[in-house]
């Protein structure tokens, strides 16, 4: 019986990028099911977390929405392996609500002369906000709609600045417009994946962590084909 206690309390420290709130309590509950491994999950920008990390916050294995930043935990020695490993592909959708006036919308709606507010995330900070401003970039529109931006530090918060009608429309990541909710109040369109850097969701596993196997262990399930498969519900693409 003891053992059985003791296997239940196992948990994983997970740092996850924002782009993942909607979708990790799913895979949470569906591993836990599986292995009885609870996992604990911090979300935030993945340049918040990279920070965390480096001045030595205890987790397990990080999450990003990039290469750039789990790239650095490896340049400071603080990642188990070699390079960061991709788990998901990323996608990046302009959103607005259904009430907003904007509608039908297209990618031409960036240029409507009634949008006075876009919100989107930090390029600095935010994988999908360096996406969002590559494309924008690429499209010929960024100086013409950057006086209108409405920034938010992560995209989970950038989601939230145009769900609640802070912002008219919003450039955010196919996991927050595939959420029951957001599909309900609100209707998007994809962004020209021809247009921004690919957005390759990578992840480490850290050094310093005493849970190395259950985290390669938890990588490996992220990586096999029946979670990989079912990506897509959730707005990611499958890597394998």
């Amino acid at each position: 019986m003891g053992g059985q206690h003791a296997w239940g309390q196992k948990e994983l420290r997970v740092a996850a990028a924002a782009d993942l709130q909607p979708v990790m309590p799913v895979l949470a509950q569906e591993y836990e099911k599986a292995t009885g491994v609870k996992l604990v999950v911090s979300f935030g920008s993945s340049s918040t977390l990279v920070t965390q990390i480096l001045n030595g916050a205890p987790f397990d294995i990080f999450l990003a929405a990039d290469y750039v930043f789990p790239e650095k935990v490896v340049i400071a020695g603080l990642a188990d392996g070699g390079e960061p490993t991709a788990y998901a592909k990323g996608t990046l959708v302009l959103w607005t609500r259904k009430d907003s006036g904007l509608l039908p919308l297209s990618l031409e709606t960036l240029s409507d002369p009634r949008v006075k507010t876009i919100a989107i995330a930090n390029e600095l900070h935010a994988p999908y906000g360096r996406a969002a401003a590559a494309a924008l970039r690429n499209m010929k529109l960024y100086d013409k709609v950057s006086p209108h931006f409405v920034v938010g530090e992560n995209i989970s918060q950038t989601a939230q600045f145009v769900e609640s009608g802070n912002a008219q429309l919003g450039l955010i990541s196919l996991t927050a417009a595939s959420t029951e909710h957001f599909k309900e109040i609100g209707t998007y369109v994809l962004m020209p994946t021809s247009q921004y850097p690919a957005i390759r969701q990578c992840a480490v596993i850290m050094t310093k962590s005493d849970r190395k196997a259950e985290a390669h262990a938890f990588l490996d399930w992220m990586l096999s084909s029946e979670v990989q498969g079912s990506l897509s519900k959730s707005g990611l693409g499958a890597v394998k």
